[in-house]
């Protein structure tokens, strides 16, 4: 189990009682300000209705997210879901049960257990602003590395909000407080962490929420 995790955020991701206290669905969408739907959706499209190919969730979520992503599953697709800590992946066993296109396995996303270039879509959704630098820019590198020429890298994470917008005020203490990588998002582009050994086609990028939130589509 990675130290930054363990120190971190034991009391969110794994110690056991975190599952029972987050994974209700009115949580998740109250933590991100009712916009969890709206952004599950929003990353959803970007993978393709259906969904083909080989899929990869980089990081189990609390709430419906991989549901959905299962019920756009084309005949020919294949989801593998991975996440480093063992209570979030029986988590996921539980919430998901036997499906028989979908894969759930204990790796690291700094250090993918997958073939260059073997995967169609890859999915990382609030999960950069849980890792320190070093991290985030192996997880970046990693998710780039194992996507195909022409698929596509969708992200969706925390960005710094508009000056107009009164969350960016209310979510500085919250987001220091609790998620003291998470401001690195604001500081910076999740662009600025992508390595120079994969290079990619095409980037585009939208905010929501008065900026707080960003979507960021990259093909390879």
């Amino acid at each position: 189990m990675p130290e930054y995790l363990e120190k971190t955020y034991w009391w969110a991701y794994t110690h056991p009682n975190a599952v029972k206290v987050f994974e209700r669905q009115w949580l998740v969408n109250l933590i991100l300000w009712g916009n969890f739907s709206k952004l599950r959706d929003l990353a959803l499209s970007d993978m393709g209705t259906p969904i083909h190919g080989q899929v990869l969730q980089v990081a189990c979520v609390y709430g419906n997210f991989t549901e959905h992503v299962v019920r756009r599953l084309a005949p020919d697709a294949h989801l593998s879901v991975i996440d480093v800590a063992p209570v979030q992946i029986a988590n996921l066993h539980e919430k998901l049960g036997h499906q028989p296109q979908v894969s759930i396995l204990q790796q690291d996303s700094s250090a993918l257990q997958f073939a260059d270039a073997s995967q169609d879509t890859v999915v990382v959704f609030f999960l950069l602003h849980e890792q320190p630098l070093d991290v985030r820019r192996k997880t970046v590198a990693e998710a780039l590395r194992v996507t195909k020429p022409g698929g596509k890298l969708v992200f969706v994470d925390y960005h710094q909000p508009r000056a107009s917008n009164p969350f960016r005020y209310i979510m500085v203490p919250i987001l220091t407080t609790l998620e003291p990588f998470a401001m690195d998002l604001w500081s910076g582009q999740i662009t600025d962490w992508l390595p120079e050994d994969y290079p990619v086609t095409k980037v585009e990028k939208q905010t929501y929420f008065g900026g707080l939130y960003q979507k960021v589509m990259i093909t390879r």
